[in-house]
């Protein structure tokens, strides 16, 4: 009994932040590179970059006066604290006892590891559009679904909408050899096809961040089967904001080419070591920031939904992944009208449907103007650019105020020549 205890123990204590040992070798090397440059700083050195001199002089006018033994130990007391509270946010997180916990709606449909999941609600009006909602390829769907106070989709349900999400689970060996033509004139097609079989159409299509991309590419192919478009955070420019950054990220497909060889996916981790070049002290500050939160609050619940979410991603299949790094980011081939599905190209400019494009202005994830470039390509076209974050926006405190009321606002102002009753 006791080991049987002792097990299930260990099975409920999570694995993340992911990849653990890298977010811990960041945070050891910026925090000791401090100790480390402290006896050779100086402001008038020609190491320092032009940009940073401000900064450097303002520092400098903080220590004037400081007694050098007293800084270095005052430091280092620093250092270690940091250290501690880093390690008491993940140990925290780890043995949080929150678990997700709600129902799955019906499977509508599906093929290979590819569902489609339908959220109607029982007993709702049914006057409103039908929703396929299409997420990212590289996490799970259910961030559209977090709780059951921060759901997009049960709110949208409740509303009188059907949503229909599409989950792509993690590929298997057929979805190992998919390209984005085999998921967009592929799978996507079919789940439209079934949601059109079901209910007649047209219908409207969301999508979110990558799954926006692979929205906009079907929407070109079925403008007849649509009544409208939703793009939330959604990247068009690659190189928009910070295309330095973009590119190598574009160059990283060389690196990690052997794995992509021989396993036939980018595994999960290595996807979070890549991105989290954007930013890589994010997770650093998010844990150490955790640990002064009560573990019993709402806030920090809400906190360890969203990193069970971000910490239990999916592999992307080797072609997806060679075509996003190398095309989108590296190449800018989006923006650049050289992005092809089905031998065609993806020139939002063409399509003529009433659309809704989000652009969180605090996005970190998609620079605003990365999406900005997709609202002044598209002709028929509102945007809403509410005050949040990437992941904030979809689960925060103020997504039902941000986005869920002015998406529904949207969607009310849609012809409704277009709909039909739905039962």
């Amino acid at each position: 009994m006791e080991h049987q205890a002792e097990a299930e123990r260990t099975a409920s204590i999570r694995l993340g932040p992911r990849p653990l040992p890298m977010h811990l070798a960041i945070a050891t090397m910026t925090w000791l590179s401090s100790r480390a440059i402290w006896p050779l700083w100086s402001s008038a050195s020609p190491l320092w970059r032009p940009e940073f001199r401000p900064q450097i002089q303002a520092l400098e006018a903080a220590l004037d006066g400081a007694e050098p033994k007293a800084f270095a130990a005052a430091l280092e007391g620093e250092i270690r604290a940091r250290f501690d509270r880093l390690a008491a946010g993940i140990e925290s997180y780890r043995r949080h006892p929150f678990r997700r916990g709600l129902a799955e709606p019906p499977v509508l449909w599906q093929d290979g590891t590819t569902r489609l999941l339908d959220y109607r609600a029982r007993g709702a009006g049914a006057d409103g559009p039908a929703i396929l909602v299409v997420p990212s390829l590289i996490n799970r769907a259910h961030i559209l679904d977090l709780t059951a106070d921060r759901s997009l989709l049960r709110t949208l349900a409740a509303a009188g909408t059907r949503p229909l999400l599409v989950d792509w689970g993690a590929p298997g060996d057929l979805e190992r050899g998919f390209s984005l033509t085999d998921y967009i004139a592929g799978r996507l097609e079919q789940a439209l096809d079934r949601v059109l079989a079901e209910i007649g159409g047209p219908v409207v299509l969301l999508g979110y961040c990558m799954g926006g991309l692979l929205a906009v590419a079907l929407a070109l192919r079925r403008r007849r089967d649509l009544a409208g478009l939703v793009c939330l955070a959604t990247p068009w420019d690659f190189h928009a904001e910070r295309p330095s950054q973009a590119k190598l990220l574009g160059a990283s497909v060389s690196l990690v080419e052997p794995l992509l060889r021989n396993i036939g996916e980018l595994p999960v981790d290595a996807i979070q070591a890549l991105f989290a070049g954007v930013d890589p002290m994010q997770v650093v500050r998010k844990f150490v920031g955790f640990a002064e939160l009560d573990p019993d609050s709402q806030r920090a619940r809400l906190f360890v939904a969203v990193e069970d979410w971000l910490n239990d991603g999916v592999p992307l299949a080797a072609p997806v992944a060679r075509e996003c790094l190398a095309g989108w980011y590296g190449a800018n081939t989006p923006a650049a009208g050289a992005w092809r599905v089905a031998g065609e190209a993806v020139l939002p400019t063409a399509l003529d449907l009433p659309s809704l494009v989000v652009i969180p202005d605090q996005d970190r994830i998609v620079p605003p103007a990365s999406a900005e470039a997709l609202a002044a390509a598209l002709p028929r076209v509102e945007a809403l650019r509410p005050a949040a974050g990437h992941i904030g926006m979809i689960v925060g405190g103020g997504a039902p105020d941000r986005l869920y009321q002015p998406l529904l606002a949207w969607l009310s102002r849609l012809d409704p020549g277009h709909w039909r009753r739905r039962g």
